[in-house]
């Protein structure tokens, strides 16, 4: 497929991925006291130590990204756990069809939990076979390829499960729920 048809409406190509984020970038994170947490709508609640997250099976994806703000970068090379091997550790609740991503500084995402199912979504801790910088999420960050770069929250600390969709940080600043950028879903009412 040429790169032209793998680029979505109103974007255009880059070399390098921005850094873009709101607030100031979390560069004192210390892994000693550092934890993953699935809580919520779950038949027990987990614990994730950075060693323990970090010791599961890993995946390299190689996907295409794109911004809200109109980029797309070309396969980008992403290293991590699948999110739907973590999500194996609890058992969802009937029902619990959300996750709310949280993240450091109360940052959130919504998600439907279909999404964090896909093949090609992770928890990544690498980034074009380098340690992620803390610009682009270290110490985990969410990669969700198939939407807007903004769902792919930084410095992911958990995902609560939940029985009802509550809007996420950006969502609740007026952007898409759901963010689907081949169909340009960039604002609420798009």
């Amino acid at each position: 497929m040429s790169e032209r048809r793998r680029v979505p409406p109103g974007q255009t190509l880059v070399e390098t991925m921005p850094v873009l984020h709101y607030g100031p970038v979390p560069r004192y994170i210390s892994l000693d006291n550092w934890d993953f947490r699935l809580f919520g709508a779950v038949e027990r609640e987990r614990r994730l130590t950075y060693a323990e997250l970090t010791a599961m099976p890993s995946t390299q994806v190689v996907a295409d990204i794109h911004c809200v703000t109109g980029w797309s970068m070309l396969n980008t090379v992403w290293e991590g756990v699948l999110v739907r091997d973590v999500l194996a550790l609890v058992q969802p609740l009937p029902g619990a069809d959300f996750v709310i991503v949280h993240a450091e500084r109360g940052f959130t995402a919504n998600l439907p939990l279909s999404r964090l199912l896909a093949d090609n979504v992770l928890l990544a801790w690498r980034y074009n076979d380098q340690p992620l910088a803390p610009e682009h999420g270290w110490p985990l960050r969410l990669v969700v390829p198939d939407l807007y770069f903004w769902k792919s929250a930084k410095w992911v600390r958990g995902m609560e499960f939940s029985l009802e969709d509550r809007p996420g940080f950006w969502e609740q600043a007026g952007y898409h729920n759901e963010g689907d950028p081949w169909l340009e879903q960039r604002y609420a009412g798009d």
